[in-house]
């Protein structure tokens, strides 16, 4: 029996029905010819990507499988082993049905075509995924060995190794910001980080770019058509240039907010690249609050652009309604906001609507109330249309219906829209305390940056309280506090022993009250010696 049985897996691991799979790159193998009712192979709702990652940073694979019974996950790699538990970590999330595989600290050794397997009784699912290191210099990867966090929370501020700034001296940030903006912005730019004396910015601006452009002549011909990142279409933002590399091999690398990020070339991912010709088109979909930061595109070691991308906390207090028109009848869709909102997005069948003969856009003088006027209605406009501001969108039918009178073809009607709103009286705006994002525990070594942040929201404005070990440090020097736009944050530049401790941040107004708490531990100290 035992020989049989081990004969018979034997075949089936070596032989077998090739299928194909609705994920490409997926290849299928079913054991048995004929499936029991409710019985499936195993297959990839979602694969691993290929990554390319810096050398000493995290690298994830991620995958989603189906089948019946459910497929047991392995991974694999095609040239070295991964038995070393402390470096290849695997999991798996019941909640999301997510297997993951971990590798920490890459290096070039880790450089590799790694394999996730589905199995169960019935068949198999293999597909592949690349990892790619980018290895960094000698000082460079010392540098980043001392910045890493043992508990994953350190927060790196800069792509590059920065010491503490001086007083008066300008964020590096703002440099990388302002080199790829638009002039008309210089202004806007320079208020938001303090920056006063524009002559002294301009002479300092213009010596930054030609350096800048000495580096990029290294590796480009060239480069113009910038547009910055802004929400396209419905959870879309994307930013882009036109491009031409002198070695069209050039590696071309993805930073968010000094971290690199994996992109793929496929549209349906998170991150993505579309090249049409010399235009570069680099995409984020499913945007959430989490994907704003700045954004910049780098070849090999040359930074080509900067993109700032701001996510505003706007909602819709009353969304886009259902809306039914005759033919040549004009019809109207009408939202309110949260919050003031210049101008927000509108799209049918998802091309965004611009001012014009066919649509008229208006928005109340306050800025909540925003409206789209579709005129002369014909059955070519029916459809979906939505609203966007910001990452908040709403959608709604407009039903085209046809003109029964004879006599009026061809003619416009007098009736100009009509509009199903629900009833609403005047819009209350407050609410009360409350965290979007809460605080979240911290450690970091002595001597270096600490930085905590939440986001808050409330109507009226909510006064806003830090504390350490439950005394106040609203006017304590030490700590760099701020509050802009409901993002509150409390920065120690130099952290001591003495900064260990619990943090609280207390929220108040007239409607209420709310309070989140976290804890800074100082690496290689101990708590007990600071009592």
């Amino acid at each position: 029996m035992w020989k049989k049985s081990r004969s018979l897996n034997t075949f089936r691991m070596h032989s077998g029905i090739k299928k194909r799979s609705k994920v490409p790159g997926v290849m299928i193998t079913q054991f048995i010819e004929d499936l029991p009712e409710g019985k499936s192979t195993p297959d990839f709702l979602r694969k691993p990507i290929a990554l390319t990652i810096q050398e000493g940073k995290l690298a994830i694979f991620k995958a989603n499988v189906c089948g019946e019974p459910k497929p047991e996950v392995t991974w694999g790699r095609a040239k070295g082993d991964m038995s070393d538990t402390e470096r290849f970590k695997k999991k798996y999330d019941e909640a999301t049905g997510e297997y993951t595989l971990e590798i920490h600290r890459v290096s070039g050794e880790e450089a590799d075509t790694y394999k996730c397997y589905a199995i169960n009784e019935y068949g198999k699912a293999i597909c592949t995924a690349a990892l790619n290191v980018i290895e960094v210099g000698f000082k460079k990867k010392k540098a980043m060995e001392q910045l890493e966090d043992v508990g994953g929370y350190f927060h790196l501020l800069s792509k590059k190794t920065e010491a503490v700034k001086e007083p008066g001296e300008i964020d590096e940030r703002f440099w990388e910001i302002i080199m790829s903006a638009d002039r008309k912005d210089y202004e806007r730019i320079c208020a938001e980080f303090g920056v006063k004396d524009f002559r002294v910015m301009l002479k300092k601006l213009s010596e930054k770019k030609k350096e800048r452009q000495e580096e990029q002549a290294k590796y480009i011909e060239t480069i113009n058509n910038l547009k910055h990142i802004d929400i396209k279409g419905v959870g879309i933002a994307s930013f882009e240039f036109d491009l031409e590399l002198k070695d069209p091999a050039s590696r071309i690398f993805l930073y968010k907010d000094g971290v690199m990020i994996p992109y793929s070339d496929e549209e349906e991912m998170k991150h993505s690249l579309k090249t049409v010709g010399k235009k570069f088109i680099f995409s984020v979909r499913d945007l959430k609050a989490e994907d704003a930061g700045l954004y910049q595109v780098d070849v090999e070691e040359v930074n080509l652009f900067s993109t700032d991308f701001k996510i505003s906390t706007v909602d819709f207090i009353v969304k886009i309604q259902e809306v039914k028109a005759k033919e040549r009848e004009d019809a109207m869709f009408e939202c309110v906001l949260s919050h003031p909102w210049p101008r927000i997005k509108w799209m049918g069948k998802n091309a965004t609507l611009e001012e014009g003969e066919k649509y008229t856009i208006t928005v109340s003088e306050d800025k909540l109330i925003h409206r789209l006027l579709i005129k002369d209605c014909s059955q070519l406009d029916k459809g979906i249309y939505s609203a966007a501001a910001g990452i908040k969108t709403c959608s709604a039918w407009l039903i085209v219906e046809a003109d029964s009178d004879p006599a009026s073809h061809g003619k416009k009607k007098t009736h100009k829209f009509v509009v199903n709103m629900p009833a609403y009286k005047t819009c209350d705006l407050r609410t009360a305390p409350a965290f979007l994002v809460p605080l979240r525990q911290h450690t970091a070594p002595k001597g270096y940056e600490c930085y905590m942040s939440c986001a808050i929201k409330g109507n009226p404005k909510p006064r806003v309280t830090w504390y350490r070990n439950n005394i106040s440090l609203n006017t304590n020097t030490n700590y760099l506090i701020t509050n802009i736009c409901g993002v509150c944050s409390l920065l120690i530049l130099r952290v001591t022993p003495k900064d260990w401790g619990d943090y609280n941040i207390q929220i108040e107004s007239a409607l209420g009250r709310a309070e989140s708490s976290t804890k800074l531990t100082v690496r290689g100290e101990n708590s007990t010696d600071l009592l």
